[in-house]
């Protein structure tokens, strides 16, 4: 089995027991962003991925959803946020940067700013990596959106005088948890298979989950992010996918529905039978 993670701190703790081979696993693990793994999966170049959940919600035909997966918020996310110079009331016609390796985050910012916020900024999609804040601070702007790890970086160093976790604003809408990420696998992947790679994700998920201090020293040394920091950021952080956030999710969908953003579709979930 082809496995797909993204190399930020927020999938630490599903991966670190298998990164350290104490949940032994014959997957064949590629590290990418987000978006590279949306098309991975797409063309078949991975079995079973993390990805966007807009992806899934894109070609529900093709994936099912590995239960009780998922890495999600009930209220701030910390590594989603969008940097204004202006209130985000006065972003109306201005122009809010996002980079293309989130696509999740891209229509979140979308339904919110039509239909919580009543603004139309002037969105500019850049190609710059999510962590590469250097290249984004040199295109005129006057908000933009940043995720993963440089989310953090950009938070605690005052570069913008406004922000808006998109998480908390999204829970503050609507009361629900957002999911940001699912893990999927193609149905057209061998299912005996995928089913073990479901249980040993679980299973490293679990060794994450009861060693986030450690997995906390670690992203603070590979990222130079504060180790409170990080553990703050893991704490909030929800790697479960229970009836609630199934909710928020479909909450989401709908909203893409209703803006036909995505197609209708049902959700699939893998199974044994």
């Amino acid at each position: 089995m082809r496995l797909g993670r993204i190399p930020w701190i927020n999938a630490a703790p599903v991966y670190a027991a298998l990164d350290r081979g104490i949940v032994p696993s014959p997957t064949t693990v590629v590290s990418a962003t987000a978006a590279e793994l949306n098309d991975l999966l797409a063309a078949g170049e991975l079995d079973l991925s993390v990805i966007s959940a807009v992806e899934y919600a894109r070609d529900a035909e093709s994936y099912d959803l590995l239960p009780d997966l998922a890495i999600s918020c009930d209220g701030p996310v910390h590594s989603v946020a969008l940097f204004s110079r202006r209130p985000i009331a006065d972003l109306d016609g201005a122009t809010v940067l996002r980079t293309a390796s989130s696509r999740t985050s891209v229509l979140l910012l979308e339904l919110l700013c039509r239909h919580l916020w009543n603004i139309a900024p002037r969105f500019a999609t850049v190609r710059a990596e999510p962590n590469d804040l250097a290249a984004l601070h040199q295109l005129p702007h006057d908000a933009v959106l940043v995720i993963g790890d440089a989310a953090l970086h950009l938070r605690t160093n005052g570069s913008y005088p406004y922000m808006v976790d998109l998480g908390l604003a999204w829970h503050q809408w609507t009361g629900l948890p957002f999911v940001f990420a699912v893990w999927a696998a193609r149905r057209d992947a061998d299912r005996s298979a995928a089913l073990a790679v479901h249980r040993n994700l679980l299973a490293s998920r679990a060794w994450g989950l009861e060693h986030l201090d450690l997995l906390a020293t670690e992203g603070a040394d590979r990222t130079g992010i504060p180790a409170p920091t990080v553990r703050a950021y893991l704490g909030d952080l929800d790697y479960r996918l229970t009836p609630r956030h199934l909710e928020g999710l479909t909450t989401f969908f709908n909203g893409l529905r209703r803006d036909r953003l995505v197609p209708d579709g049902a959700l699939s979930f893998l199974t044994a039978a």
